[in-house]
């Protein structure tokens, strides 16, 4: 981000840290040089902003290894990752996740508990505390926490094996609040959401400044990313996409509704059309490798199933226009083994101006994108302002 014009010289300063502190998070140890060229900044208010940002932790320098030129070498500015980090937690379908996650995206511990069925988001909040607090006595003295967020999966599944809607509510900010004063105010989002901009971010739509990612497990939902923003809709609620009906005399869905298109593509679907019982998840990853390995049964059952996905991705292109579609969770797989299901049905729905340029791909984060992603969110902040939240030191 370069200084908006007209602003104090103050300001201009701290938009500039942030914007080296940024480039350092996300492209990883960049030497002062480089710093000059991507940021279009001068070397000597790049060597200012560099000793800065070392001054109050947040990057050491160093000199670069196996330097032999001639000259004084250019400092490498790394991200002080091991002691400015941001707590990232999941509160997933079958299971509870908690990272901590250094500057420039390093993940440094990783914990994980079961989450057991139907229970309410908040609920998870006291166990995922306590993966933290387990992480907390590995961390040295000067360590710093630097915020935190927690991505939420937007289903959860009963002990029938049917699905109901989960998700955030105003109770889990509460028992955030209560449980982790160490890191105050945790972001929370849905899951597909954050896993958006994990892609966007680091994973596999880096290029790109429109998107939509789908993420399938028990439901299907999605997060955009218009103009490089992640958009999330009035209160909070949009990329409900499993619920968009696209058969009107189909089966009942546990939204209330009827033919929505989880029916069709989630994890429910798969297993009906392979002739499992539903809600085994373990079933769904048995059913995705013997259809890797051209098991006749499980093949049709994901032809099936990508069919129907590549019939709603083609309602998704027509309306939102993106550059590339991502498939993570459940449908990673599905999309994978039946892309050409995938494309045909995409290509006989979507209008031809839309569907000659979208690309589709595989998310390349996959399992830990929420935790990424949340941890994204969570350093936004340092990041847009590194002297409105310093490290001890």
């Amino acid at each position: 981000m370069l200084p908006s014009p007209g602003g104090s010289q103050e300001e201009i300063r701290r938009q500039n840290l942030g914007a080296v502190l940024r480039h350092v998070h996300l492209h990883g140890p960049t030497s002062r040089a480089e710093l000059t060229s991507g940021l279009g900044l001068n070397r000597s208010t790049i060597g200012a902003l560099a000793s800065d940002l070392a001054a109050i932790g947040l990057v050491t320098e160093e000199v670069p290894t196996g330097a032999r030129r001639a000259g004084r070498p250019s400092l490498v500015v790394r991200p002080s990752s091991d002691r400015v980090y941001a707590y990232a937690l999941s509160i997933e379908t079958d299971r509870l996740r908690a990272a901590r996650i250094g500057l420039g995206g390093l993940i440094l511990d990783l914990r994980e508990a079961s989450r057991p069925q139907a229970t309410p988001a908040f609920e998870a909040v006291r166990p995922l505390a306590g993966l933290v607090r387990d992480m907390e006595r590995r961390i040295t003295i000067d360590g710093r926490c630097v915020g935190g967020a927690v991505a939420v999966t937007d289903a959860v599944r009963v002990a029938d094996g049917t699905v109901r809607p989960g998700g955030a509510d105003e109770r889990l900010g509460a028992a955030l609040a209560a449980e982790f004063a160490v890191c105050a105010g945790f972001v929370t989002g849905d899951l597909a959401d954050i896993a958006a901009v994990a892609e966007h971010v680091r994973g596999v739509a880096t290029d790109s400044t429109h998107l939509v990612y789908l993420h399938g497990d028990v439901g299907v939902s999605a997060g955009l990313i218009v103009d490089g923003r992640l958009v999330v809709g009035h209160r909070g609620h949009s990329g409900k996409v499993g619920h968009m009906v696209v058969r009107p005399d189909g089966l009942p869905c546990g939204c209330g509704s009827r033919g929505c298109w989880e029916t069709e593509v989630g994890e429910a679907a798969l297993l009906r059309h392979a002739g499992r019982a539903a809600g085994r998840r373990d079933a769904v990853r048995e059913i995705l490798a013997a259809a890797a390995d051209g098991e006749p049964v499980a093949r049709a059952a994901v032809d099936r199933v990508a069919e129907w996905l590549g019939f709603g991705v083609a309602n998704l292109v027509n309306v939102v226009d993106p550059d590339v579609v991502v498939f993570g969770g459940s449908l990673r797989a599905v999309y994978t083994l039946g892309a050409d299901a995938v494309r045909r049905r995409l290509g006989e729905t979507a209008r031809p101006g839309t569907r000659q340029h979208v690309r589709l791909r595989a998310a390349a984060l996959d399992r830990d994108a929420p935790l990424i992603g949340a941890a994204e969110l969570a350093f936004e902040r340092l990041l847009a302002d590194p002297l409105g939240s310093r490290p001890a030191g």
